[in-house]
């Protein structure tokens, strides 16, 4: 099988969509050795550290590129011979003869505008692929954005399949150094739809009693909310994968206040590190966690104060959590989403030939 994927994803220089694009074509390459894989986008990307069955499309130039989707992305499945396209990000080529399966992360971009106020094109294009039958098969993360998605675009429940993520292997306990004072950390990017003045809010109570830190890690975006001042608040922008888990390792919890989620991915990279997670009461979220996780109201900041409180209070209740994580975590692997995803690749083509 050769199939091509939308690497645009890994023009970011972070966050869960690069990360979902990464690791899946390399757990692809590496779990199906006798397929060919290529990563194909009309802006250049890093490439990745892979079996060498996974390979690199040349971004187009000229008119090609200005007409990506409509002509140039045909063009390029043609060339390196795809038997199926994975839009990876929401999209897929209007028209063409190459059988598609695209993944919808979640519904944010038509949920609240002010959350993703930059997919204009998202909201536009995305309904009416699907409507017109452009994708086979449509991949979620989760059941709970799978329901979403069947409800809102009015589908028939075999069009669309659940395929959950993975935490990368790095992402592991390690002994970490003794740090300068406790903290509790969030991970990911700093946008509208996280929650932060929320988590602020309640951290400032915390602050108020114990010398504590809040450590914010991750790319900021342009709409991230104005943070309020808060003394013992520390954003230290986008770290590398290493100090990222050396910052879960070390965390008296990760707090993952979000809005609504696909799949809260940093939660479960934090959970594989031995961290406690407290985390937003969100449908996705609880599915990912399980129990493994203390689940709150993410609009309630006198429960995030007093849920903090009691995990820097009580070791033994941090050690708990951690135990719950761990053996949570272990359940989620990149070979068993590879796999799974593959499936639905064979399922669509055999759609199309039937």
């Amino acid at each position: 099988m050769r199939v091509a994927l939308d690497a645009t994803p890994l023009t970011l220089s972070s966050g869960g969509l690069r990360r979902y694009v990464e690791e899946l074509a390399r757990a692809l390459a590496a779990s199906f050795p006798e397929d060919q894989y290529w990563l194909v986008s009309d802006q250049p990307f890093r490439p990745l550290s892979a079996p060498g069955n996974l390979r690199c499309g040349r971004p187009p130039s000229g008119g090609i590129a200005r007409r990506w989707w409509l002509a140039g992305l045909p063009r390029e499945l043609e060339q390196v011979g795809a038997d199926l396209f994975h839009g990876t990000n929401f999209e897929v080529p209007w028209r063409g003869r190459t059988p598609a399966v695209l993944t919808v992360h979640d519904l944010s971009p038509w949920l609240e505008v002010r959350w993703q106020p930059s997919a204009s094109r998202v909201r536009r294009r995305t309904p009416w692929l699907i409507r017109m039958g452009r994708a086979e098969l449509i991949l979620t993360h989760t059941e709970a954005v799978r329901r979403q998605v069947l409800d809102r675009f009015r589908l028939p429940p075999s069009r669309v399949i659940a395929v959950p993520l993975a935490a990368a292997a790095l992402f592991r306990p390690v002994e970490v150094p003794p740090v300068r004072r406790p903290y509790f950390l969030f991970a990911g990017t700093l946008e509208p739809r996280k929650n932060l003045p929320m988590l602020i809010e309640a951290f400032r109570e915390v602050r108020r009693r114990h010398d504590v830190d809040l450590v914010l890690a991750g790319r900021k975006r342009e709409d991230c909310p104005r943070l309020p001042p808060c003394e013992g608040l520390r954003w230290v922008g986008e770290v590398t994968d290493e100090e990222l888990r050396t910052l879960y390792c070390g965390a008296l919890a990760c707090v993952y206040p979000s809005l609504y989620e696909g799949f809260g991915l940093p939660a479960l990279e934090a959970m594989q590190c031995g961290a406690a997670v407290i985390a937003s009461r969100d449908p996705a979220i609880a599915e990912v966690t399980g129990d493994a996780a203390w689940l709150l109201d993410p609009t309630d900041a006198r429960a995030w104060a007093e849920a903090m409180l009691a995990l820097l209070e009580r070791p033994d209740r941090r050690a708990a959590w951690r135990e719950r994580a761990l053996r949570r975590a272990a359940g989620f692997n990149w070979e068993t989403t590879a796999r799974l995803t593959r499936e639905a690749y064979v399922e669509a083509l055999r759609r199309r030939a039937g």
